[in-house]
C-alpha cells in the first residue's frame, strides 16, 4: 500500500500545471473502497493554511463504494478499481465542481441553474451527448438512456455537478461513468455523493466561485496523498 501511495504522490507532483489555485475543498473520505458511506469535511485556505469549516457531514456514496474516476489527478498505473458506467461506484480523485442546480431559484453566490422536466443528463454510452446535460427540446435526441434533472422526488431539488469525465465538455470517455452529482438522498446511490437537504443547502451557501472549489474523494489513505498536491 505504501508503494502505491508513494508512486501516486510523485505522479501528482508532476501535474501541478493543471491544478487551479483553489481556496475551498470538499474532502470526502470513506473507510475503504467498498463501503457506501463516509463523511464530508469542508476546508478553507487562508494565509497558506487550510482550516476546517463547520462540522463533519455524514454522506452516502455509490452502493458499491468507490472507483478511480477521471479528474485532475492521474490514476495509478496499478489501480485495480476503476469507475465504469453502471458499476454503482462513486469516483475517487480530485474534481472541479461545475454549476449548482435545483428545481427553483436559490439565492447563492455560486453559479446555479434551475432545471425543468425536459432537461436530461445523458448516460447512454452510444450517444454523442454522453455525459452532458441537455435540454431535450433543443437537441437531436440520439440517446435511449438518461436521467431527468427534475422529477417528482426531491433528490435533485438541490445539487452540484461534479466535473468527472469532463461533463459538459468535449472529450468524455465512453463508458467511464457519467452524470456524477452531489445531491439529496439518504441511501447509497448509483455513483453520486449524497446528503440531507439541510446539509447541501449549507454547502451551497458556502461555495465561492472565486475560490475555485474542488472535491477530493477517496479512502482515508488516498485522500491524504491527493491532498498533498493542494497544500
Amino acid at each position: 500500500m505504501k508503494k502505491i501511495l508513494l508512486g501516486l504522490f510523485f505522479t501528482l507532483v508532476s501535474l501541478n500545471a493543471q491544478m487551479p489555485n483553489t481556496k475551498q475543498l470538499l474532502i470526502v473520505t470513506a473507510e475503504n473502497w467498498s463501503t457506501p458511506t463516509g463523511s464530508l469535511q469542508r476546508y478553507e485556505r487562508t494565509d497558506h493554511t487550510w482550516k476546517k469549516v463547520g462540522r463533519s457531514i455524514d454522506i452516502k456514496l455509490g452502493r458499491n463504494g468507490l472507483g478511480w474516476g477521471i479528474g485532475l489527478h492521474e490514476v495509478p498505473k496499478d489501480a485495480k478499481i476503476i469507475k465504469k458506467e453502471g458499476d454503482g461506484k462513486a469516483p475517487a480523485g480530485i474534481f472541479k465542481l461545475n454549476q449548482a442546480f435545483g428545481y427553483a431559484p436559490f439565492n447563492i453566490n455560486y453559479p446555479y441553474e434551475v432545471h425543468k422536466e425536459t432537461d436530461h443528463c445523458v448516460d447512454d454510452v452510444n450517444s454523442k451527448l454522453y455525459n452532458k446535460i441537455v435540454d431535450s427540446t433543443k437537441v437531436t435526441v440520439d440517446y435511449e438512456s438518461f436521467e431527468h434533472m427534475k422529477f417528482p422526488k426531491d433528490y435533485y431539488k438541490y445539487g452540484i455537478v461534479v466535473n468527472h469525465n469532463h461533463i459538459n465538455e468535449e472529450g468524455a470517455k465512453r463508458g467511464a461513468g457519467s452524470c456524477i452529482f452531489i445531491h439529496i438522498k439518504d441511501v447509497p446511490t448509483a455513483g453520486c455523493t449524497v446528503m440531507s437537504e439541510r446539509d447541501i443547502q449549507e454547502v451551497l451557501r458556502w461555495l465561492d466561485p472565486k475560490a475555485e472549489p474542488l472535491l477530493v474523494q477517496g479512502t482515508e489513505g488516498v485522500v491524504k496523498v491527493l491532498w498533498e498536491r493542494l497544500r
